[in-house]
């Protein structure tokens, strides 16, 4: 798997693609870390789950962590853009209730930071 990053303005969007199973969850668990220490300067995580055809236990508990983190920060975490595989684990799992779930990456960085949203608008959106 892999799980490249980008800042926008206060926002760092992780951008997963293959499965987050164990080794992907590792994966994921350090691309997110930057954002996760207590200095970090970001007020918030949009994680894309594009490219991503299946989350298990484990890649769940790297967001749930994630999401406790950034909570205890007074800051947001969302996921965007499930497939519907995923969607679905999210829904059993009622893991919609842990993080924010949004439609598509726009979606979830305009939710959550203003000035991260021109910023990405400014980029073109990827």
């Amino acid at each position: 798997m892999q799980c490249p990053t980008q800042s926008y303005a206060d926002v760092l969007v992780a951008t997963a693609a293959g499965r987050i199973d164990f080794a992907g969850a590792q994966v994921l668990e350090g691309a997110l870390a930057p954002a996760l220490a207590p200095d970090a300067p970001h007020r918030a995580i949009v994680v894309d789950l594009s490219g991503v055809d299946y989350i298990s236990s484990v890649g769940l508990r790297v967001l749930m962590v994630a999401a406790k983190t950034m909570r205890a920060r007074r800051a947001a975490i969302a996921v965007a853009s499930l497939q519907p595989v995923v969607a679905e684990i999210f829904e059993i799992s009622r893991f919609h209730h842990v993080v924010d779930v949004r439609g598509s990456v726009r979606d979830a960085i305009g939710a959550v930071s203003p000035d991260a949203l021109a910023a990405y608008d400014r980029s073109g959106g990827a």
